[in-house]
């Protein structure tokens, strides 16, 4: 967690006060704020999904189909549909990302 200053506005940093203790000390001005409780915060994010990141729910709809074999081990499915994303640097190959016309399995390939 992230606290400012309320004086200038710099980040606080962390040090030792002679007592042993901690505080909370701007590098830019003279405020400095002594630590007597434990402070935290935490927050939860809600993980989206591939879909909603590469096009919302529809992003399947007009993929091109090709002959692959499904990897999933309970299928034995030949098509899916693929669309590919540069996702990585341009000397990179793109990733493509498929999904089985039978089982719905989804896999990623280099």
């Amino acid at each position: 967690m992230l606290l400012f200053c309320p004086h200038c506005s710099n980040i606080l940093t962390v040090s030792a006060m002679e007592t042993g203790r901690n505080r909370l000390e701007c590098r830019t001005c003279p405020y400095e704020h002594p630590i007597d409780r434990t402070i935290y915060s935490r927050r939860n994010f809600v993980r989206q999904e591939r879909e909603d990141v590469f096009g919302g729910p529809g992003a399947w709809d007009n993929a091109q189909k090709t002959k692959v074999q499904c990897p999933s081990d309970d299928c034995n499915g030949d098509e899916a549909a693929f669309f590919q994303v540069q996702i990585r640097s341009a000397d990179e190959p793109m990733t493509s990302f498929y999904k089985c016309m039978s089982c719905g399995h989804r896999w990623r390939e280099n």
